[in-house]
């Protein structure tokens, strides 16, 4: 048995617990202040926003309608912003590639045409290997956006200031948080940049929804996308049976089961146009108030005027409806109010746009 004293007697004892929870608090205290500093930083860069984005605006308008690439250059982290400011670009009908600034020095230069702009990202404006690619570009009269922190009050323009056309910059002077140096708020307020380049150019070229469902089909973002028609499985005139307001309730059921699947709903009409619904859970209590009232006609027993949404809606648009008014079946209709098809919630859950 060894009966020496441990060197730390104390290292393997549990925290206190009241040091624990000063230690959490000053965690959680650090995590708002770098929120804080970061929303700040963005916040000082929109009150000082001016006619240098307007023609940021206008370069990039004039290369996407001549058919050309933005390409988005920078390093480290500044790279890194700049690919997902080109994949924003991309995402709202801009041609755009992210281009590292050494590799392009190694024969990535011949991704860059005449018909091309180059968007520069360096927070000091003196990274070398972006400004040696600014430089080449301007040679070969590339028009060319910088991203950079600006120059301080009485002090030169950086190398990259001064060979860009527009200089945007952030204004940034010191990250988030403890003082660290790593990158924060100057990327946070970079990418706040791009992405507000991003949205002000597709506005003036009328970029729609429309289009960028069209761009991103998949996912949940391209399935709320989606036109709503898209989404039917009963349509009316196919396997959804229209009912006349004088049917009784037991003939329009015994006709709607000679269809195939039966929807949770059945569409009352009238001159073809949509008056009223009757829902499964209208049947269960009809028959658990009195059976005998199948015999009544559906327009006394239906839901007058239902809740309908357009059949030029959107998948968005109907997952706000299910949730808004918690109905499990809502009527999809044209312009004139008649029928198309009747959208179930199982519709939606079965592409994950709403959870069961």
């Amino acid at each position: 048995m060894n009966d020496r004293p441990t060197d730390n007697p104390t290292r393997d004892a549990p925290p206190r617990p009241e040091a624990a929870s000063d230690s959490a608090a000053g965690e959680l205290e650090l995590i708002r202040r770098v929120l804080l500093d970061e929303a700040r930083a963005i916040e000082a860069i929109s009150a000082g926003v001016g006619q240098e984005y307007t023609r940021a605006c206008s370069l990039i308008e004039r290369c996407a309608g001549q058919g050309g690439t933005v390409l988005v250059s920078g390093l480290g982290k500044s790279g890194h912003v700049g690919a997902k400011i080109s994949a924003t670009l991309a995402s709202v009908g801009i041609a755009s590639h992210a281009v590292h600034p050494t590799e392009a020095a190694h024969g990535d230069l011949g991704r860059f045409r005449t018909l091309d702009l180059a968007i520069c990202l360096s927070h000091s404006g003196e990274t070398d290997e972006v400004v040696a690619l600014a430089a080449t570009l301007r040679q070969d009269r590339l028009p060319i956006i910088a991203i950079t922190r600006g120059a301080r009050e009485g002090e030169a323009p950086s190398r990259l200031e001064r060979l860009a056309d527009v200089t945007l910059a952030v204004g940034v002077r010191g990250e988030a948080g403890a003082g660290l140096m790593a990158p924060t708020s100057s990327t946070t307020a970079t990418m706040a940049v791009g992405d507000a380049l991003a949205l002000a150019v597709a506005r003036r070229r009328n970029f729609t929804n429309e289009d960028f469902a069209r761009r991103h089909p998949g996912g949940q973002l391209g399935g709320l996308l989606q036109p709503v028609v898209e989404l039917l499985r009963f349509r009316a005139g196919e396997n959804l049976p229209l009912v006349e307001p004088g049917v009784s309730v037991e003939s329009a059921l015994r006709d709607v089961e000679k269809s195939g699947r039966r929807p949770g709903a059945l569409l009352v009409v009238e001159d073809d146009r949509l008056i009223g619904i009757f829902t499964d859970g209208d049947l269960r209590r009809l028959v658990l108030s009195d059976p005998a009232q199948m015999k009544r006609p559906i327009r006394e027993v239906m839901s007058p005027g239902p809740r309908t949404i357009s059949d030029s809606a959107l998948a968005r648009d109907a997952v706000a409806a299910f949730r808004e008014h918690r109905q499990d079946e809502i009527p999809v209709v044209d312009d004139r109010g008649r029928p198309v098809g009747l959208l179930d919630v199982q519709d939606l859950i079965s592409r994950r746009l709403v959870q069961d």
